[in-house]
């Protein structure tokens, strides 16, 4: 069977695809190195997130400029997606403050385009390699109504805070009338279960007006700084 197996990979390529599979680890060293000398350096930051299919002309896309700006006039650069819908809107925003506006784009065969109001563009292939680049250098999650891809991200934040990979943040879920009917279910099916534990609901707050959100995270930070700690600093390297 064994010997088979090694004809049908010999037959199929298989040497060829190991190659192709290694060097492809070079180019996904090359997206972290290159997301490290960007980001190294800028910071505190915010991360924003929100759907791509929400254009100029929606409410949820004037909050989250109204919020991206007001971050950046308060000292954050604000980091997002770098593409349409919510995204550009707090790339414009954080573009029209102070701070530094950060996008960090995906290449997708649709729906994805980068924004003009990117002070830093960083342009990933991979979607992994691009959210350790938005859990890495955050003091702050800003979670604006989306789809399945805002979802994706939201749960990776809080599963690595949950988990202790990451330090304690501010996750902020922007909007109660859209995120109530999620809380209710994971109140209800997921702590009813027992999947999680009745403190992991207190990882999220749920605010609807933007000054309430900046207030937020200078009131989490408020007694111990932005800076990292020495052992968050090692978990943070260990991402």
């Amino acid at each position: 069977m064994r010997a088979h197996l090694e004809e049908e990979k010999l037959r199929d390529g298989g040497e060829g695809r190991l190659t192709r599979e290694a060097w492809k680890i070079f180019q996904i060293m090359a997206e972290f190195v290159r997301g490290y000398e960007k980001l190294v350096d800028v910071d505190p930051c915010v991360s924003i997130f929100g759907s791509a299919r929400l254009g100029p002309d929606n409410p949820w896309y004037l909050k989250t400029e109204e919020i991206a700006e007001k971050l950046s006039n308060a000292g954050f650069s604000v980091l997002s997606g770098g593409g349409p819908g919510i995204m550009e809107a707090a790339n414009k925003g954080a573009f029209h403050g102070t701070g530094y506006s950060i996008g960090l784009n995906i290449e997708l065969p649709h729906e994805q385009h980068s924004n003009p109001y990117q002070d830093i563009a960083i342009s990933f292939e991979h979607f992994y390699s691009r959210k350790v680049m938005f859990m890495k250098y955050a003091v702050a999650y800003v979670v604006m109504p989306g789809g399945f891809g805002t979802l994706d991200e939201l749960a990776e934040c809080l599963t690595l805070v949950q988990t202790g990979k990451t330090r304690r943040m501010p996750i902020i879920l922007v909007g109660s009338d859209f995120w109530n009917g999620l809380i209710v279910w994971w109140q209800e099916a997921m702590l009813g279960l027992g999947t999680i534990n009745p403190e992991d609901l207190h990882l999220i707050t749920v605010i609807d007006d933007p000054d309430e959100v900046v207030s937020a995270i200078f009131n989490h930070y408020e007694k111990r700084g932005f800076a990292p700690s020495a052992a968050e600093t090692e978990a943070l390297l260990n991402l």
